[in-house]
């Protein structure tokens, strides 16, 4: 089954598009997707559909930010029914938590981490798609739109530490000084926002928990009737844990509330298996970072989850026909991008 997504996610699509000159009629076509399609925001499409458009928009019209153009206008109220739910948490920590517990009505793709570091948080967004497809333009929409959603609602008080994205910058950054006005890395090893710990307590001045409350007994009428797999939360969690390293089954089975043996039983049921769901996600993200030529053999191999790189080296043979070195010369365009 496909993972979905609100036709919400593509509300200023075609504002875009025209303004850049596009007339998408063709590429909508392309991924099975239509205007009158996306006339109802919470029309569910697949969000396969929806990264494809966005990446060959970006292509067509030679913008490099096209999927961030579009979360520069976008509003707190595009997330529909749960718009009213965020607005009112009280905390920066609980308009976070409050996401990552009904993300699946928003796309059942996004992914989304709070990780501790220091005195330091790490906020880690994906897009884990059911297809592995290039998503850098749906990885900039995404963390825009969780920038913007943050700052409307807590404010200039809150200020990170950094913007980060796991691709390559573009010739021009304008756009990202603009929207983020913070430190920008690219070739980074997570997609997220790095904040101080304490930006988790920022009051949201907004908040009414009158409000909240009538907010959540509804959404959770909606959550109730939504179906929700745990084999692609689990596959989440993986994909935002194992470049870090915390991405045992131990250790997942903790972050989902659940026991080990009731883990498996739960995957076995849906017919996974979780040492699968680590490869799947190992994959992915061997291709994503092998494609960076600032991140060496060895990098790669750890943030894979290998000390060792001769294992690293088998698996990656194993999988992909040849040797990392090899794969990388005819797979990867060798330059180093550090833009000022």
């Amino acid at each position: 089954m496909s993972m979905l997504v609100r036709a919400a996610a593509l509300t200023n699509y075609f504002e875009v598009a025209h303004s850049l000159g596009l007339n998408p009629q063709s590429l909508l076509q392309k991924v099975g997707l239509s205007k009158s399609l996306l006339a109802d925001p919470d029309q569910k499409i697949p969000v396969g559909a929806v990264i494809q458009l966005l990446e060959d928009s970006a292509d067509r019209t030679n913008c490099p930010t096209f999927g961030l153009l579009m979360a520069e206008s976008r509003h707190l109220s595009d997330f529909g029914v749960m718009s009213l739910l965020i607005a009112h948490q009280e905390t920066l920590k609980d308009v976070l938590s409050t996401l990552m517990q009904y993300k699946h009505l928003l796309n059942e793709s996004l992914a989304i981490h709070v990780e501790a570091a220091d005195q330091k948080v790490i906020i880690k967004e994906e897009i884990v798609a059911d297809k592995k497809l290039s998503s850098r333009q749906a990885i900039e929409l995404a963390l825009g739109v969780l920038f913007r959603t943050i700052n409307a609602l807590i404010g200039e008080r809150w200020l990170p530490l950094s913007v980060n994205f796991t691709h390559q910058a573009p010739p021009q950054l304008n756009i990202y000084r603009r929207i983020f006005g913070v430190h920008i890395e690219f070739g980074s090893e997570f997609n997220g926002i790095v904040c101080h710990a304490s930006d988790l307590n920022s009051p949201n001045l907004r908040a009414d928990s009158k409000m909240a409350k009538y907010a959540q007994n509804y959404v959770d009428t909606m959550r109730r009737e939504t179906e929700h797999s745990l084999a692609s939360d689990v596959e989440k969690a993986i994909y935002l844990s194992l470049p870090a390293g915390h991405a045992t089954i131990e250790q997942i089975s903790q972050s989902m509330g659940l026991n080990v043996r009731s883990m498996q039983r739960q995957l076995s049921e849906s017919g996974e298996v979780f040492s699968n769901l680590v490869n799947n996600a190992r994959r992915d993200l061997a291709v994503r970072y092998m494609e960076n030529p600032n991140f060496s053999l060895g990098r790669v191999a750890a943030l894979l989850g290998y000390s060792m790189p001769s294992s690293f080296t088998r698996w990656f043979k194993a999988e992909f026909g040849e040797a990392p070195a090899t794969w990388r010369k005819t797979h990867v365009k060798q330059h180093i991008n550090n833009p000022a």
